[in-house]
């Protein structure tokens, strides 16, 4: 099944999400945090399809794309400064990218999504004593 991809933005109340293909699947809802988010993401989903007599969707088929800003912003816990060191990339760069002065490009997008992806793959198979 094809992947659906929701656009996150941070709104005054938590969060919004609406699918990249709006125009195609007028899909939107909120949520206050981002497990309430995606969870919505999925009922609202799976709403439209009902309407257009269509197979559900699982929490495999639904994509939430977050900016490096609002990424940084949510999971505060990652320090901007040792995750560049952490792949190999010049803090000043990522900032600028952070703070949306500098846009990455794609290249540097594998390499800090690759970077965040090792990062939560180490930390799942972490036990601690």
């Amino acid at each position: 099944m094809k992947k659906h991809l929701f656009v996150v933005e941070k709104t005054a109340t938590g969060y919004s999400a609406y699918a990249s293909d709006f125009e195609s699947t007028p899909v939107g809802t909120t949520g206050k945090h981002m497990k309430e988010l995606k969870q919505r993401v999925l009922e609202a989903m799976n709403e439209y399809r009902a309407y257009k007599h269509q197979k559900p969707v699982t929490e495999k088929d639904v994509v939430v794309s977050l900016d490096l800003r609002q990424f940084f912003e949510y999971y505060s816990e990652i320090n901007a400064k040792a995750f560049a060191q952490r792949i190999g990339m010049n803090y000043t760069l990522l900032s600028q990218y952070i703070a949306g002065s500098k846009k990455p490009s794609e290249k540097q997008v594998h390499k800090i999504l690759g970077g965040v992806r090792e990062l939560g793959k180490e930390l799942t198979q972490l036990e601690i004593a």
